[in-house]
């Protein structure tokens, strides 16, 4: 299994964690949740020599997928995810980021993931995992070798996804975070898509929101 290298570009006023995953084998590399600053997004991907031949999306939502149809336009590539719950969400990008004071384009993406699904860049794979809760079609990408995943807004240090906006579900978060992730090992260290870096079990023993699930 190829090694992957991670690159965390935060974006957007909401500082968003776009992350490049790049095989250290191909130098083929992925973009995940390109919210926006589509130039910052582009600099970073010079500066570490990868080779973009993907964009991931964790859910729907402006400051994840903002910048989707910008860079796929710029770089010719497709994009991969969510689930398809969120294309309410994808149809309704640029009326949602007029609200935040920044402009994006909606995106349909060229393939839907769902629960079991694997993505590829390189030699490199990734594991599905359907998560709702935080929106209906929220995925999250999991390397076991290399013991990481991308949970996007699913899980914070500390925190949890809101579940205020539409579509969200408290119950079904905390459902999705006890039976997709919770069940990852301890050791997983996690990237979220605000914040700091993570680990599954640090989060089990001192996440507040996690302390019924003990």
């Amino acid at each position: 299994m190829s090694q992957i290298k991670v690159a965390i570009v935060p974006v957007t006023p909401f500082q968003q964690n776009c992350t490049i995953l790049m095989c250290e084998t191909t130098a083929n590399a992925a973009v995940v949740d390109p919210g926006g600053d589509v130039p910052l997004i582009r600099r970073a991907i010079e500066q570490t020599g990868a080779k973009v031949e993907k964009i991931f999306l964790t859910h729907g939502h402006a400051d994840h997928a903002g910048g989707a149809a910008e860079l796929r336009d710029l770089l010719g590539v497709p994009i991969e995810g969510p689930h398809i719950a969120d294309k309410f969400l994808l149809d309704g990008l640029e009326d949602a980021s007029k609200l935040f004071g920044f402009r994006c384009r909606n995106v349909s993406p060229d393939r839907w993931l769902a629960d079991g699904d694997q993505v590829a860049f390189g030699d490199a794979r990734l594991d599905i995992r359907h998560c709702p809760g935080h929106t209906p079609g929220s995925v999250v990408y999991v390397n076991e070798p290399m013991q990481f995943c991308l949970v996007g807004d699913v899980l914070f240090e500390g925190s949890i996804g809101r579940t205020d906006l539409p579509g969200g579900d408290y119950a079904t978060l905390m459902r999705s975070i006890d039976e997709k992730i919770l069940t990852l090992s301890d050791g997983m260290t996690f990237i979220s898509g605000h914040g700091p870096l993570s680990t599954i079990g640090a989060e089990r023993l001192h996440n507040p929101y996690l302390q019924r699930q003990a």
